[in-house]
């Protein structure tokens, strides 16, 4: 299939610590790495997994972690469209605990592409699915020339500003960032689904939903959503049913949990 990402990337830094320090305190880290990371690029390397390829729609900083970022994508096999802007890339900085729970910090501005960058916004009418993690009103609009489009629930200032129908709305419901409700949007998505981590979730219109089990032992939480979300926007791009679409899209998340950092873990085969 034809799949895209629009959205952001992030260059991330991971501290690997027994805990999370307490104001005030001092931690050591017993582990540290960094990569690419947000979650634009985190979805769009999960697509690729999956479908064999995936178009990535994104602005970099034209800075040295720019440069890594893109260079680090394209290794994993994203075909990347991106501008490289006058401004820093945004960071990030994750704790990662002993449970696995992250716990992020980012540190400038996010990088929201528009149709004014010098992008192909017109093959997105090509694409069968199209995840959207950030962006304008109006690459919304040009998302929106796909197919089935999912977003997530952290912009959601940017889809009531738009105004298009979602095929689905993704967010945490345990993030206050994320959450949805019925009237937030007009026209409301077809299908909004809140997770829960390992107690599943709930969509509706279909009500609860559980979680995946677990392919390995607990590395870390990172991208574990954006990674479902890829997961949904492959399954209802493929013609799969809410149920069976929710159930690839928990894999994908299940399987996120089980790698260290951003991409290491995530669903290879279905």
């Amino acid at each position: 299939m034809n799949v895209a990402v629009v959205g952001h990337v992030e260059w991330i830094q991971f501290a690997r610590v027994e805990r999370v320090p307490e104001p005030g305190e001092i931690v050591a880290a017993y582990e540290t790495w960094e990569e690419a990371g947000g979650g634009g690029a985190v979805a769009a390397v999960q697509l690729t997994k999956l479908n064999g390829g995936c178009t990535f729609y994104t602005l970099l900083g034209d800075d040295e972690l720019g440069r890594r970022a893109h260079g680090e994508l394209v290794a994993h096999g994203v075909q990347v469209e991106a501008e490289f802007v006058p401004r820093p890339t945004r960071r990030g900085f994750t704790f990662v605990d002993d449970t696995g729970e992250r716990t992020i910090t980012v540190i400038g501005d996010k990088l929201h592409p528009s149709t004014s960058h010098h992008l192909p916004w017109l093959e997105l009418g090509r694409a069968d699915g199209v995840y959207f993690t950030a962006g304008d009103v109006s690459v919304l609009e040009a998302a929106r020339r796909g197919r089935v489009v999912v977003a997530t629930s952290r912009e959601l200032a940017t889809l009531r500003r738009a105004g298009v129908e979602l095929d689905a709305l993704v967010g945490s419901g345990e993030d206050l960032g994320e959450q949805y409700h019925p009237g937030d949007l007009d026209p409301p998505p077809k299908l909004v689904v809140s997770t829960a981590g390992p107690l599943g979730g709930w969509t509706q219109p279909g009500g609860p939903f559980l979680a995946a089990p677990l392919p390995a032992p607990v590395s870390d939480a990172y991208g574990a959503g954006d990674s479902f979300a890829a997961g949904l926007t492959y399954a209802l791009a493929s013609g799969l049913d809410r149920e069976d679409a929710l159930d690839l899209a928990s894999r994908c998340g299940a399987a996120a949990m089980t790698g260290r950092g951003a991409f290491e873990g995530q669903l290879t085969s279905l």
